[in-house]
C-alpha cells in the first residue's frame, strides 16, 4: 500500500511538473477543452438543433471522428504484436506508449458517443449489466461491450508494468502476456465490428458493402501507425528516452503495406460503383461528383483521394521513406487523408440521398467543431500525462522511495 501512494503521488508529481514549452502545451490544451466545454454546455441547453444533423443526416462530424478513432486504437496493437509475439526487440520501448495512444484514442471515442447522443443522462442505457443493451442481439451493443472491454485492457497492462518498474520488481509474464494476446484479437474486433454497425444496415447501400470491414482494418492499419511514427520521432528528439532506429522503417513498411491495400480497396469500391450504375449508386456519386447541384462533399474526398496517394506513393519509393523529413511529412498528410476519407467521406454520403430520394445536405456548426476540438485536446492531453508518467519510469529515475528502507529491514 505503501508503494502504491507513492506510485500515485509521484505520477502526480511528474504530470503536474515540466518545463516552459510543457506548460504552454498543457495550457492551450486545457483552453481549448475549455472551448469544448463551452460548446457542448450550448448543445445541452438548447439541444442537438444547434448542429447540422437532422432528421434525415443523423450522424455527423461526432460519429465522424468516433470511426476514424476506433481504427487509431485498434492499430496500436501493431506495436504490441511484434513485441511480444514475434519477439522483435525494436518495438519494445514503444509499446506502453502505444497503450496510452490506444487509451487516449478509446477515451475520445466514448466521448464522441456520449455527446453524439444528446441527451447524456441516456448514456446509462450503454453501461453493460446496468442498462438494457439487447445484447447479443444488437451490433450497438457488441460494440459497446468490446470498447470498454478494450479500454480495461489497455489500461491494466501498462498499469501492472509500471507499478512493476517502480517498485523495482521484474514484471511476472505469467499475469499480463496471456492478456496480451488477447489485447491483439480484441484490437481486430473492436474495429471490425465498429464496421459491421455501418455495413449491417442494407436501407443504406453506400454502407452496405461487404468490403467495408476489410477496408476498415487497412486505413486503420496505415493511420494508426502513421501516428506512432510521429510520435516517436518526436519523443525520440525533445527527450532521452531511447528509441530504437528499426523501429521507424519497420513501422513505415507497415504503414506502405497498408495505404496500399487501402488505395485498391478503394479503387476496387469506386469501379463497382461507377461501371454499371445503379440506383444505389447514387451516394457514391454524391460523393465524388456531386447530385443534382448538392456537391458540399466533392472537394473534401477529392483532396482526401489526392493527399492518400501523393503520401502512399511517397512511403512507397525507398529512398523517400528512409528520408526522415519525407517520412514524417508523409505521414502526417497520410494521417489527415484517411480522417477525411474514413470520416466526413464514409459517414455523410450514407444518408445522402435519403431512402425516400431527398437530397439534404450536412453543414458542420460551430458548436460540432468546438466539441471535435475539445474533445480531441482531452485525448491528446490524457496522452501527454500518460507519456510523462511512463517516460522517468522506464528510464529508471523515478523508483519508489521505500525500496531502500524495505531491502535494509
Amino acid at each position: 500500500m505503501i508503494h502504491l501512494k507513492a506510485f500515485l503521488l509521484d505520477a502526480l508529481e511528474s504530470a503536474t511538473t515540466g518545463g516552459r514549452r510543457y506548460h504552454l502545451w498543457m495550457g492551450g490544451l486545457t483552453l481549448v477543452m475549455l472551448i469544448g466545454a463551452y460548446g457542448y454546455w450550448v448543445q445541452l441547453r438548447d439541444g442537438l438543433e444547434v448542429t447540422g444533423m437532422d432528421d434525415h443526416v443523423s450522424w455527423g462530424l461526432y460519429i465522424s471522428n468516433f470511426a476514424f478513432l476506433v481504427g487509431l486504437a485498434a492499430a496500436a496493437m501493431l506495436v504490441v504484436l511484434p513485441a511480444y509475439v514475434l519477439k522483435d526487440v525494436d518495438f519494445g520501448r514503444a509499446v506502453l506508449l502505444a497503450e496510452g495512444v490506444a487509451v487516449s484514442a478509446l477515451l475520445m471515442c466514448l466521448a464522441f458517443v456520449v455527446v453524439d447522443l444528446g441527451n447524456p443522462l441516456a448514456s446509462w442505457h450503454l453501461i453493460p449489466f446496468i442498462g438494457i443493451l439487447n445484447w447479443p442481439q444488437s451490433l450497438l451493443a457488441w460494440d459497446v461491450v468490446v470498447l470498454n472491454g478494450y479500454l480495461l485492457i489497455n489500461l491494466a497492462i501498462p498499469a501492472y508494468l509500471l507499478y512493476s518498474h517502480y517498485v523495482g520488481r521484474q514484471p511476472d509474464k505469467r499475469k499480463y502476456v496471456p492478456w496480451i494476446y488477447v489485447a491483439v484479437l480484441w484490437a481486430v474486433s473492436i474495429h471490425l465490428v465498429t464496421a459491421f454497425l455501418f455495413a449491417g444496415l442494407p436501407a443504406r447501400p453506400f454502407w452496405h458493402n461487404a468490403l467495408l470491414g476489410p477496408r476498415f482494418l487497412a486505413s486503420a492499419f496505415a493511420a494508426g501507425p502513421a501516428f506512432m511514427i510521429l510520435l516517436l520521432w518526436f519523443i525520440r528528439s525533445q527527450t532521452e528516452y531511447p528509441i530504437e532506429e528499426g523501429i521507424f522503417s519497420k513501422l513505415a513498411m507497415i504503414t506502405a503495406v497498408a495505404a496500399q491495400v487501402n488505395l485498391v480497396m478503394l479503387a476496387s469500391e469506386v469501379f463497382t460503383e461507377f461501371y454499371f450504375p445503379t440506383h444505389h449508386m447514387l451516394s457514391a456519386q454524391y460523393l465524388f461528383f456531386g447530385l443534382e447541384g448538392h456537391s458540399a462533399l466533392v472537394p473534401w474526398i477529392w483532396t482526401a483521394v489526392t493527399l492518400n496517394v501523393a503520401a502512399t506513393l511517397v512511403l512507397t519509393i525507398h529512398p523517400l521513406r528512409r528520408n526522415p523529413r519525407w517520412l514524417m511529412g508523409a505521414c502526417l498528410v497520410l494521417f489527415v487523408a484517411i480522417w477525411v476519407e474514413k470520416g466526413m467521406g464514409l459517414v455523410i454520403p450514407g444518408f445522402i440521398p435519403s431512402p425516400l430520394g431527398e437530397i439534404v445536405e450536412y453543414s458542420v456548426t460551430w458548436v460540432e467543431l468546438a466539441v471535435t476540438a475539445g474533445i480531441w485536446a482531452m485525448g491528446l492531453f490524457v496522452l501527454t500525462v500518460l507519456v510523462r508518467v511512463a517516460l522517468p519510469i522506464e528510464l529508471g529515475r523515478v523508483r519508489s522511495p521505500h525500496l531502500e528502507r524495505v531491502a535494509g529491514d
